[in-house]
Order: C-alpha cells, then sequence, then structure tokens
C-alpha cells in the first residue's frame, strides 16, 4: 500500500502537486483547490503538533473505520464533513497567496517524512496510530484531495 514515507510514492504526490492550479475544476466537494491546500497544510500541522486540535475518544467505531480507511485499497468516499478547526470555512486557515500556501505544504510535507513517524504523538481522532497508518494516511489523505481536482 502507497505511504507517504516511501520516496517514490511520496515523488508522485509532489508531482501531482505541481499540477494543482488555483483554478483547478473540482470533481466533487465544496473545497477550492485553494482551500484543499490550507486543509492539508492545517492537518500536517495538526499532525506535528503545531495546531492543536480537540482530542476525540477512540471508539470501536473509530478504530474500525481507521482500520478501513488506511488499509483496504479503495477510494475514500466524497463528502465526509471535515473537522471544523481544519476547514478554512470554520476555523482552518483562511488561503492567502497560492504559491505560499503551496510551497507550505511541501515544507510540510518535509517535515513530516522527517519524523518516519515516530514521535507524531496521538491524532486527534485516529487515536495512537503507528508508522506504517501514519505513511498510509498521509499518502491517502493528499492523494484525496488532489483526485478531488483531478491531479
Amino acid at each position: 500500500m502507497n505511504s507517504i514515507f516511501n520516496q517514490s510514492d511520496r515523488a508522485e504526490l509532489e508531482r501531482r502537486l505541481g499540477t494543482l492550479t488555483v483554478d483547478s475544476p473540482s470533481q466533487w466537494g465544496r473545497m477550492t483547490p485553494h482551500q484543499a491546500v490550507c486543509h492539508l497544510n492545517d492537518w500536517l500541522k495538526a499532525s506535528l503538533g503545531d495546531r492543536p486540535q480537540p482530542d476525540h475518544a477512540t471508539t470501536l467505531k473509530t478504530r474500525i473505520i481507521r482500520f478501513v480507511a488506511f488499509t483496504i485499497p479503495m477510494p475514500w468516499p466524497h463528502g465526509v464533513k471535515t473537522s471544523a478547526g481544519l476547514d478554512a470555512e470554520q476555523g482552518g486557515t483562511r488561503p492567502g497567496d497560492f504559491d505560499q500556501d503551496v510551497a507550505d505544504l511541501r515544507d510540510l510535507v518535509r517535515r513530516f517524512v522527517e519524523t518516519d513517524g515516530r514521535g507524531l504523538g496521538r491524532h486527534y481522532k485516529w487515536g495512537d496510530m503507528s508508522r506504517g497508518e501514519w505513511g498510509r494516511y498521509g499518502y491517502r489523505h493528499m492523494n484525496h484531495h488532489l483526485g478531488q481536482f483531478g491531479v
């Protein structure tokens, strides 16, 4: 399964990110390309501990969803509600300069990858995650939002 910690998988994501424009047409959802970049920035900041999020209890349902989402190679569903603190319209970072926000995303991906999945702590929604889960989550989350705009 793809992982953001795998150099070739990450290179593919970065190549696709390079084709995203502020005007890339949406295939689904309400986010604009710029909002998606800001959302990914906020998610990485939260994962790195730079943007604290309210901690949710990890229930059996959450663990099952996490297992399915990070293990089974099927597309993620469209229309899943974004956590308010990571949504540009509900407390997340609002778009600024597109090129700078994309550059920030590239830097945050680099920082995330440098952790190699160690020292990331507990995910606010998914709970304690292994290196493999962090890697698959990172890849699948970026893949999902890049795919949202056909890139």
